[in-house]
């Protein structure tokens, strides 16, 4: 019998993200047979309350007691680790970590990690206005000495629209108007950009990926997969740690 540690996934943030993050995992798992895989659950309450719009004060509605309700679900049922497919949700990642007692990787540090051993010299965050505004990567990059770029109110509007009226609406996203935001950060000097949403993920997937970007939803995936004592097959070169 398979003997990987059992995966607990906190989705639902949202759901089209966790979807592709469950494919994303299992398409990059080396396995021969149905067993081989990672033993996964998956908890997606797309009903929990909108993280950005807790953080950017537009609505008094926490989505904290949810997560470490599903947090709390999770390791009821004896998972070995919790991932969360959510860039704006490792704003209240610590108080989750002390909601259980089972390992909660960052997407957001497993990220930055990922940029500074691809030896990249200066970020572009791409993100909701609600990880933006919390400086949650900024901090991360700060740290390990790589510069970055946010992109300008403007685009941010354009980067916040491609994420709600498009990914989380089932709606195809508008190649023109994400790599007119692409194109702002790149003239910055930006040597790779950072999806720093998972429905940017999605974006990406439906674009068919770009080398330029390090995408957090992958990163978080290679993390997932490694931890539980698997071998991942399929990831670009810089995957290699």
């Amino acid at each position: 019998m398979n003997s990987a540690l059992k995966l607990g996934i906190l989705g639902g943030l949202g759901p089209m993200a966790s979807a592709y993050f469950y494919e994303m995992i299992t398409a990059h798992t080396k396995a021969e047979r149905d067993q081989d895989h990672i033993d996964i659950l998956l908890s997606s309450r797309a009903s929990t309350p909108d993280r950005t719009d807790f953080i950017m004060g537009r609505s008094d509605v926490s989505p904290l007691p949810v997560m470490i309700e599903d947090a709390r679900y999770l390791e009821s049922c004896h998972v070995s680790a919790i991932v969360i497919p959510c860039n704006t949700a490792h704003y209240f990642i610590e108080e989750l970590r002390r909601s259980v007692a089972i390992p909660m990787p960052s997407i957001i540090t497993e990220t930055v990690h990922h940029v500074k051993l691809s030896g990249k010299k200066k970020a572009g965050i791409l993100a909701t206005e609600g990880t933006v505004s919390t400086n949650t990567y900024q901090m991360e990059l700060d740290e390990q000495g790589i510069e970055w770029e946010i992109p300008s109110p403007e685009n941010q509007k354009i980067l916040m629209e491609l994420i709600y009226d498009c990914v989380k609406c089932g709606i195809p996203a508008d190649r023109e108007k994400f790599y007119k935001v692409v194109k702002e950060l790149t003239e910055k000097g930006c040597d790779t950009l950072i999806l720093g949403c998972t429905e940017l993920s999605v974006i990406n997937k439906q674009l068919g990926g770009d080398q330029l970007f390090v995408d957090s939803l992958e990163v978080l995936a290679y993390t997932a997969i490694k931890m539980c004592g698997q071998t991942p097959t399929g990831f670009s070169a810089d995957f290699n740690y």
